[in-house]
């Protein structure tokens, strides 16, 4: 009788569709319509609302589909993920002062204070958009159905081998940035996974060493449908990023490459390791992106 009350319960749960999501759609309704029909800067004030309604719709997608999410488990956490999510691009961002990949069309219209402000508080919404994001294909069945695959482990040669190529990655960047440009997507992961599993902080290779593929496949899933929005609502925008790549300039999809869409997949891998790095020197070193609800 118990387990038949609880079954009843969760589904339930799963008919909502909380309030928070609803907040989502409406912000996103709102601020896409004003980014693209109003003229003269209006990005920078619109992008951090945008992405919040991204965030929040996302979510009550995940709470409304598997009765838990991100923001729901624990809403301290879900604002840790906006507050670590600024440093951490801003770390890619001193990279491309390197590289020069990428730069921001309207930016000579803010002073130095008010670029910073303003691309501080938009960059705080990359981190939960692509979790939330991953987390919403993680509770497919196609996901988690999905059969055992190759086994990456933890052990001392593994890690050792992956630490070292992450530096090698980093120092080609730094010595041909025109050719290697692409390795900054990449080098940051293989440098961080080896440091979070000799710190004990989560890291991918706790799934890998099972050939548990599960996580990996729904952060790249879901940097992938992020990164469609980042890329359209970014069309039509002003300030907005355009794209200057030394090759594979062709093809574009909205402002990127085509070839640049597969860089957001190791991306989604080195935002995985340095949020769970930042965690785990904040003493968090259970909690887990991207959950996965059916264990193997």
């Amino acid at each position: 009788m118990t387990t038949k009350i609880e079954t009843k319960r969760v589904e339930n749960v799963k008919a909502m569709f909380p309030l928070h999501g609803w907040l989502g759609l409406s912000l996103i309704i709102i601020f896409w319509i004003l980014n693209w029909t109003l003229t003269g800067p209006r990005t920078h004030w619109g992008f951090f609302p945008l992405w919040l309604g991204y965030c929040l719709a996302m979510d009550g997608l995940v709470f409304w589909r598997t009765g838990t999410s991100l923001l729901m488990r624990s809403p301290r956490k879900y604002v840790g993920l906006f507050l670590i999510s600024a440093p951490v691009w801003w770390i890619f961002e001193l990279l491309n002062l390197h590289t020069q990949n990428w730069a921001y069309v309207g930016a000579e219209i803010f002073t130095p204070f008010e670029y910073a402000f303003w691309t501080t508080l938009s960059f705080t919404t990359v981190i939960p958009a692509v979790f939330g994001s991953a987390e919403f294909f993680a509770n497919f069945d196609f996901v988690k159905r999905l059969k055992p695959g190759p086994r990456v482990g933890t052990d001392k040669r593994t890690t050792l081998i992956f630490f070292a190529l992450g530096w090698i990655m980093l120092a080609l960047i730094l010595i041909w940035p025109k050719i290697f440009f692409g390795l900054i997507w990449l080098s940051l992961y293989f440098i961080l996974e080896p440091i979070n599993v000799w710190l004990g902080n989560r890291s991918l290779a706790h799934w890998t060493q099972k050939g548990d593929w599960r996580p990996v496949i729904s952060l790249w899933l879901g940097v992938l449908l992020t990164a469609f929005f980042w890329e359209m609502w970014n069309y039509y925008s002003y300030p907005k990023w355009i794209y200057q790549v030394a090759w594979g300039d062709w093809f574009h999809v909205f402002e990127m490459p085509l070839l640049g869409y597969g860089g957001y997949l190791p991306f989604a891998l080195e935002l995985y390791a340095l949020y769970h790095w930042i965690s785990g020197l904040f003493g968090d070193k259970k909690t887990d992106y991207v959950k996965v609800t059916s264990e193997k």
